[in-house]
């Protein structure tokens, strides 16, 4: 009877061990999906509502509003009121543009208010051209002006931040891209009103005697790739092992909260002037994308306002001139500083009519995006782009077509004849593209770029890359395009009402191509023209300058750039910065042009006395500098050499930052700040219904729009767990499969569905070793039953 007990105990011991177990796992399972929850409700409330940061806290003493109380669109902060919130600081801003020649000066005022009645610090995310060289912040408190100081950027971040805790007012202006700014203003009071002037210096632009200016005015939405796990070197010295890599490391500074215009009207008023001096008698002046109106000073000069007085923010502003007869075909400016001689030259070389230009057959790869940021105006823009380069093609090119969204096509097995055929294929293939999905360009690009005749001289290859450049990932795509163009020649195509003009440029430059926007489907035919004239062959290739002749001979020309020179195509100038140790002499700029040599001697003593060419040259010098790490130069000498150049002319940088502080403490003690990114616009002509997706195709796991915000978390949470302890052998197979060129499935739940695994094998164990406990105590029961009957029986008279 004594074993019987014993093993009735053991047995309630282990069904109660079963049952706790079994409970345990089930708490540890809705932990994780009411993590995951979490952790998807904070990311849509921070794409939809605040975008806070991480250590936001609460506003005190909120005016409170609902939703159907506003007149106006508004970012409205979440409040610890059901049903109520606290409206987010608004914004307005104020362009002026002086034009004087080849030049452009801009002053950009930006003016904060607080609505609430909390302490705020406004966090904007905004664009500026990507060959601005940014060199004047100053802010406006009440009747004092502060002037910003130039500083490394942790310097910067560092004396904001203690501005912001004593409760005095800073504003902070970095640099997250070439062409994409953040400017943070601490401690705005509420009522108040806090304005900050950014002033900047650019060139204009020139193409077959159209000038062009471009001021960007949103920011689009970026899709940004998530981390990924794979080999690294940790050290430097061949130690190596496994560790996540962030393809966008700064994601989270770089996005923006986005008003939905279904429910809300547009935001973020700009006003802007032009002041346009051209230097030549005007012919037609024109903006293609917003009405103006002009008025004529003289012969040579226009001041152009927007029809309307003020904008939404929410698409790029062109301004585009001709001049009545023969515009001028050269320029050059000098300015001293600090005993330095900083010179900018503007040359365009002879026309020539495209049918003269030697002519080589070539082999074309098309790479068109399809994703989901795509949709709407672009796709179409895109679409007839893709349709009118096929029709340009003669039968002796190649072609071949590459599509992409959050994965990958290419139409032939190999570049094709354009033949009747091969043409109606691809434009079938083309007209039945829809814009959905994720931006993984990459993979199509590194696809692109391999080369199956590279042996091929006969013809000329071409990568002609359409998109919108709506990713944060550029220098991933940089990267590839310099370490694996070959003989390719890379062009890009800039598509739809903001495009990511530093994508563009930047890629167009390693590529040892050009570039072209199209921001209306009715420039299409006209621009593709152009752009595919130039396509024929480069006007010009082994360009240099150097000082030569006149009373300057031992003169020293340094530190020319872009450096080396491109090659230039038809319509385009030569432009370039450099520095010389003396005011004298000629500068001589030759090359091959159109197969015969050509030379221009361009006299110093006749150079026009510039303001800021030394800052011009600086911002050319920096941009030349960063796309040195394309090519596997060392980042820390890079970066040291970026501060070293950016400090001396006073320009933001990627390593330098702007940062204005008020000596006074306005911020009472005791009362927080709440900090919060100001929302956007949704640029014109992008699709609401696809980039605001249902959130009932979000919980089916159907996401037609990938560029959430709560996805990317959510992966990015995943892949930190299994990052930080993966088996050996799952590590491996992931190394692998980043090594090789495939897709990565950012728009699967990979890395969930990994955790998921991983608890429920261990589930699986826990419960095995339950049942076979359960299994020895059954035994041990029915043996002790069996026992006890044999007693019984033998008792039995």
């Amino acid at each position: 009877m004594q074993e019987l007990h014993t093993a009735l105990r053991i047995r309630q011991v282990a069904l109660h061990l079963a049952v706790n177990l079994t409970v345990i796992f089930a708490i540890a399972l809705a932990s994780f999906g009411l993590m995951s929850a979490a952790s998807n409700a904070f990311a849509q409330t921070a794409g939809q509502a605040a975008g806070q940061a991480a250590d936001t806290m609460p506003v005190i003493k909120a005016s409170f509003v609902r939703p159907n109380d506003m007149n106006m669109g508004a970012l409205l902060l979440p409040s610890t009121r059901p049903g109520q919130y606290v409206e987010a600081p608004r914004l307005a801003t104020d362009v002026d543009i002086a034009v004087n020649g080849p030049i452009a000066r801009v002053k950009v005022t930006q003016r904060f208010e607080n609505p609430s009645e909390g302490w705020v610090e406004g966090i904007y995310v905004f664009p500026l051209p990507e060959d601005s060289a940014v060199d004047t912040l100053r802010m406006r408190v009440g009747d004092r002006l502060i002037e910003g100081v130039i500083k490394v950027r942790e310097e910067a971040r560092q004396i904001y931040e203690e501005a912001k805790r004593e409760g005095r007012k800073a504003a902070l202006l970095e640099q997250q891209r070439d062409n994409l700014f953040t400017n943070n203003i601490a401690n705005i009071g509420p009522g108040e009103t806090v304005i900050v002037y950014i002033e900047y210096q650019q060139t204009v632009r020139q193409d077959h005697g159209e000038f062009s200016l471009r001021f960007p005015m949103v920011v689009a939405p970026r899709y940004n790739p998530q981390p990924v796990i794979q080999m690294v070197d940790f050290d430097n010295k061949g130690g190596s092992g496994f560790g996540v890599v962030d393809p966008v490391p700064d994601r989270d500074t770089i996005e923006a909260p986005i008003l939905d215009p279904r429910e809300n009207a547009k935001i973020n008023p700009v006003t802007l002037t032009v002041r346009l001096a051209a230097g030549f008698p005007l012919g037609t002046v024109e903006s293609p994308y917003h009405e103006i109106t002009s008025k004529e000073q003289d012969a040579e000069t226009r001041i152009l306002t927007l029809k309307n007085d003020t904008v939404p923010a929410d698409r790029d502003f062109e301004l585009k001139w001709r001049a009545t007869g023969e515009a001028p075909n050269a320029a050059l400016f000098t300015e001293e500083v600090d005993g330095k001689h900083y010179l900018l030259a503007f040359l365009t070389p002879p026309r020539i009519a495209p049918d003269k230009l030697p002519k080589k057959d070539r082999e074309v790869i098309f790479i068109i995006d399809n994703s989901g940021s795509m949709a709407g105006e672009s796709i179409e823009q895109a679409k007839l782009a893709l349709d009118d380069a096929l029709t340009r093609l003669k039968p002796a090119d190649t072609f071949n077509v590459v599509r992409f969204d959050d994965t990958f096509e290419i139409l032939f097995d190999d570049a094709v004849r354009a033949d009747g055929e091969n043409l109606a294929i691809a434009r079938a293939f083309v007209n039945r593209l829809t814009a959905d999905g994720g931006t993984e360009m990459l993979p199509a690009l590194q696809a692109a770029l391999i080369d199956r005749n590279a042996g091929d001289t006969e013809r000329v290859r071409q990568v002609v890359f359409i998109t919108d450049g709506a990713i944060g990932n550029e220098q991933q795509l940089f990267d590839a395009i310099a370490q694996q163009r070959g003989r390719s020649r890379v062009f890009t195509v800039g598509i739809g009402s903001a495009p990511n003009s530093f994508f563009m440029t930047r890629a167009a430059e390693l590529g040892r191509g050009t570039f072209t926007h199209i921001g209306a489907t009715s420039e299409v035919r006209e621009k593709m023209g152009a752009f595919f004239a130039k396509l024929e062959n480069p006007v010009m290739t082994g360009l240099s300058a150097e000082m030569a002749g006149g009373a300057g001979v031992g003169a020293k020309l340094s530190e020319v750039s872009p450096d080396p020179l491109p090659d230039l195509y038809l319509g385009e100038p030569v432009v370039l910065a450099a520095v010389t140790d003396k005011p004298e002499g000629m500068l001589a700029i030759g090359g091959d042009f159109a197969g015969n040599p050509w030379q221009v001697n361009m006299d110093l003593a006749q150079a026009t006395k510039g303001e800021g060419i030394g800052k011009l040259w600086a911002r050319r010098k920096i941009a030349a500098l960063e796309a040195e790490r394309s090519y596997g130069t060392d980042w820390e000498v890079l970066n040291r050499e970026v501060e070293e150049v950016a400090l001396a002319h006073h320009l933001v940088s990627s390593r330098t930052s702007l940062v204005a502080v008020d000596v006074k403490v306005t911020r009472p003690e005791g009362e927080d700040v709440s900090s919060t990114k100001l929302p956007l616009n949704l640029p014109a002509g992008w699709d609401a219904d696809k980039w605001f997706a249902d959130e009932e195709a979000d919980v089916q796991g159907d996401v037609p729009s990938p560029q959430k915000t709560f996805l990317q978390n959510f992966r990015k949470q995943a892949t930190q767990l299994v990052a930080a302890a993966p088996t050996s052998e799952a590590a491996a197979e992931v190394a692998r499969a980043n090594q090789a060129l495939t897709l990565p499935q950012t728009a699967t739940p990979a890395e969930r569905n990994m955790i998921i695994g991983l608890i429920l094998m261990l589930l699986a164990v826990m419960t095995g070793v339950i049942l076979r406990m359960y299994g020895r105590v059954g035994r041990k029961v029915r043996r002790a039953e069996a026992a006890r009957n044999a007693d019984a029986r033998s008792r039995l008279p």
